[in-house]
This record gives C-alpha cells, sequence and structure tokens, in this order.
C-alpha cells in the first residue's frame, strides 16, 4: 500500500483505526476476532460504527458490489463485522455464544453478495 492510498473512503477516515482488526475479508476471521476481543473493545468498535452505518450504506448502495474499490470493500467489511459484535455487545453482553460450551460453526462458503 503506498503512502497515498486511503484505508477508506472519504469521510469516513475516523473508522480506519478499525480497520486491520475489522476489516478481514471472511466471516470467520471476523467472528474470530469478536471472540479475541474483550466488551470493552467490542463495546469501542461498536460504538464508533453503529451511528455511521447508515451512512456507509448509503455511500455503498448502487456501487457494483462484484467490482468496488478497495476503500468501499473496507467499509462494507467493517459493516459486517458490526453485524456479528452487535449480537455481542446487544444481545449475549459477552464475545460468546452464551451456553455454548464448545460449541462452535465454520463456514464452508461464503454468501454471495
Amino acid at each position: 500500500m503506498t503512502t497515498t492510498e486511503r484505508l477508506l473512503p472519504a469521510g469516513f477516515t475516523e473508522l480506519e483505526p478499525y480497520v486491520a482488526d475489522w476489516a478481514k475479508p471472511t466471516r470467520q476471521e471476523r467472528y474470530d476476532m469478536r471472540l479475541a476481543k474483550n466488551m470493552t473493545e467490542l463495546g469501542a468498535f461498536y460504538d464508533a460504527i453503529a451511528p455511521r452505518a447508515e451512512e456507509a450504506i448509503a455511500h455503498l448502495d448502487g456501487l457494483d458490489l462484484d467490482a468496488l474499490p478497495e476503500p468501499e470493500l473496507r467499509l462494507l467489511r467493517l459493516l459486517f463485522s458490526l453485524i456479528l459484535v452487535s449480537y455481542a455487545v446487544n444481545v449475549f453482553e459477552q464475545p460468546s455464544i452464551p451456553d455454548a460450551g464448545a460449541a462452535f460453526f465454520d463456514t464452508l462458503v461464503e454468501p454471495a453478495v
């Protein structure tokens, strides 16, 4: 990456600190990151991204999802991570699924976007 390449689209630069951890290419990597973070970290990510979600969706709306520029693709992946994190923050109140013991699920095929 060159020094002039943007991590995120213009107007979303304050979310760039979350790109390295949360703009992962697969759902499994994003889920693994959720499990690796504590609730303070998950809450900070959620609090930063959630208020900007509608604006991010509006920015991506109408773009060809199969041909997104890298900054927009990373923004989309942040939104995907927001979905995973929102369950931990708003429903489970912990990174893992409660009462699931050692159960886990693997994604064999990523959903088509």
